[in-house]
C-alpha cells in the first residue's frame, strides 16, 4: 500500500512516501513558497488605491481586504491541493497523511475535493518542515 506523508506550512510543503505502514520515509516532491519569505510592504508595494465618496467628493484611500500574506498563503495551498489531487487521479498514492502547521492544515482541508479528502487517514497540526526525514519518523509514529 503507498501510503503518501505532506509535511507543510505556508513556507514549505515536503511530500513523502512510505510503502505500508513500517516502510521508510522517501521525499517525493519539495515545493516552496518563496513569496512566504517576503515582508508584507514588499508584497504590497504600491499605494493603496483612491476612491471617491459619493456624497461630498471626499477622496480616500481603499485598504486591501485581504492581508498579503495570507493572499500568498492561500495561492501556495491552491498548489499544494492541485499536485495532489493531479497524483491522486494518477493513482500515486491510497492513503495520505498530512502534517502541518495549524492555520495552513485549515487551508488544505478547505481546498480539498471529496475524494482527495477522504483519502486523507489522519492529520497533526505541527508544523515539521524543517525536520530530517529520519526525524520524522518518529513524530509520525503516533500518527500511524
Amino acid at each position: 500500500m503507498k501510503i503518501w506523508v505532506v509535511v507543510a506550512s505556508a513556507a514549505r510543503a515536503r511530500v513523502f512516501e512510505r510503502t505500508g505502514i513500517k516502510g521508510p520515509l522517501t521525499e517525493k516532491a519539495d515545493l516552496v513558497n518563496p513569496q512566504e519569505r517576503l515582508l508584507r510592504q514588499d508584497i504590497e508595494a504600491d499605494r493603496p488605491g483612491r476612491a471617491t465618496d459619493r456624497r461630498g467628493g471626499q477622496r480616500h484611500g481603499v485598504a486591501s481586504k485581504t492581508d498579503p500574506k495570507e493572499q500568498q498563503a492561500r495561492r501556495f495551498a491552491d498548489d499544494v491541493v492541485a499536485m495532489l489531487e493531479e497524483r491522486r487521479r494518477g493513482k500515486s498514492f491510497e492513503l495520505l497523511y498530512l502534517v502541518s502547521s495549524p492555520h495552513f492544515l485549515g487551508l488544505l482541508r478547505e481546498r480539498m475535493g471529496r475524494e482527495l479528502a477522504a483519502m486523507v487517514k489522519a492529520e497533526s497540526a505541527k508544523d515539521l518542515t524543517h525536520e530530517k526525514a529520519d526525524s520524522l519518523q518518529q513524530h509520525l509514529l503516533a500518527l500511524f
